[in-house]
C-alpha cells in the first residue's frame, strides 16, 4: 500500500511538470511515421488481421514502437500495452491490472479510415495505474485536433476547455453503435433498443474521435460491444472530465480492466446515459 502511493505520488507530479512533453511525444510520432504515410500507403503496407475491417499498417507498427519507446523513456518503471505488441503478444495485455503505471496505447485508431485516405484516424495514449486512467491526449492529425484530459483537472481541445453539456429536450439523441463484425447475437439484439423512437443510431468511426465528439456536445453517446482498453481507455476519461459519463449495460461505470457488461454506453451526461442503458435493455 506505501508503495502504491509513492507511485501515485510520483505519476501526480509527472503530470503536474511533464504533461505537455507526452503531448510532443504523441506529435513526434505522428510526424515521423503517420502523416507521412497518410494517403501514401502502398499495398504491402496494409494487412488484414482478423478480418476486413480489422486491419493494420506499417505506420500503427512503427508509431507504436516509437511512442513505447518515448514514453517509458518518460516515465522510468512504466509499461506499455499497445494494441500491436498485444496483437504479438496477448500476454502483454495483463500489464493493465498490474502495480506499474502503464501506458495504454493505440497509434492509429480508426486504421480503416487511415487506409482509405479518410482524415478520421489518432492516435490515442493513456496513462493509467491500478485500473485508473489519470490522463490521456487524443490527436487527430488530419484534422489538427489535440485533446488532452487530466483526472480531476478538466480537458481541453488545442487548448481550449471543453464541456459535453446535455442535448436538445426532445431532440431524438444521435448515438454512434459498433459496427456489426464486432457484435455477438444477444449484443445485436440489445443495439436494437436504440432503433426505437427518441434515438437516432449511426455506424461509428474511430473510437476516439467519437469520445473527442461526446466531449465538445457534437455526439449524444456511443454505444459499443468491445473493451478493448487502448479504443476506451483515452476517450472515457476525456468524457468523464468534459462533464460526461460511462454505463455499461448493468449500469456500472466501464471498467478498463474488463468484464464489462456489454455493449456499455458513454453520453453527454447522466440522463442520457440511463435513456440509452434503458434502451439496451429493452433490446435484449
Amino acid at each position: 500500500m506505501i508503495e502504491t502511493q509513492a507511485i501515485k505520488e510520483s505519476i501526480d507530479d509527472f503530470l503536474a511538470r511533464q504533461t505537455a512533453d507526452v503531448e510532443r511525444v504523441v506529435r513526434e510520432a505522428a510526424a515521423a511515421e503517420i502523416t507521412p504515410r497518410f494517403r501514401q500507403l502502398a499495398e504491402d503496407d496494409v494487412v488484414q488481421k482478423s478480418g476486413p475491417h480489422d486491419l493494420v499498417t506499417v505506420a500503427d507498427r512503427l508509431a507504436e514502437e516509437h511512442l513505447t519507446r518515448e514514453l517509458t523513456a518518460l516515465l522510468p518503471g512504466s509499461v506499455v500495452v499497445g494494441e500491436e505488441a498485444v496483437h504479438a503478444d496477448p500476454a502483454i495485455y495483463d500489464a493493465i491490472a498490474g502495480g506499474a503505471p502503464v501506458w495504454i496505447v493505440d497509434p492509429v485508431d480508426g486504421t480503416r479510415q487511415f487506409v482509405h485516405g479518410d482524415p478520421g484516424f489518432c492516435t490515442l495514449v493513456a496513462l493509467a495505474l491500478d485500473g485508473v486512467v489519470l490522463a490521456s491526449w487524443t490527436y487527430a492529425p488530419a484534422l489538427d485536433e489535440f485533446a488532452v484530459a487530466v483526472r480531476g483537472k478538466g480537458a481541453t481541445l488545442n487548448g481550449t476547455p471543453l464541456r459535453a453539456g446535455s442535448p436538445e429536450p426532445g431532440r431524438p439523441l444521435t448515438v454512434a453503435t459498433s459496427h456489426p463484425d464486432f457484435t455477438t447475437d444477444d449484443q445485436k439484439r440489445a443495439l436494437l433498443g436504440l432503433t426505437a423512437e427518441g434515438f437516432a443510431p449511426r455506424p461509428c468511426g474511430s473510437a476516439g474521435l467519437e469520445y473527442l465528439a461526446i466531449a465538445r456536445g457534437t455526439l449524444d453517446a456511443v454505444a459499443f460491444s468491445w473493451e478493448l482498453a487502448w479504443d476506451h481507455a483515452a476517450g472515457l476519461l476525456l468524457v468523464e472530465e468534459a462533464g460526461g459519463t460511462h454505463r455499461t449495460r448493468d449500469g456500472v461505470p466501464f471498467a478498463i480492466t474488463g468484464g464489462n457488461a456489454l455493449p456499455f454506453t458513454a453520453a453527454r451526461d447522466e440522463a442520457t446515459a440511463q435513456r440509452v442503458v434503458a434502451a439496451l435493455a429493452g433490446g435484449a
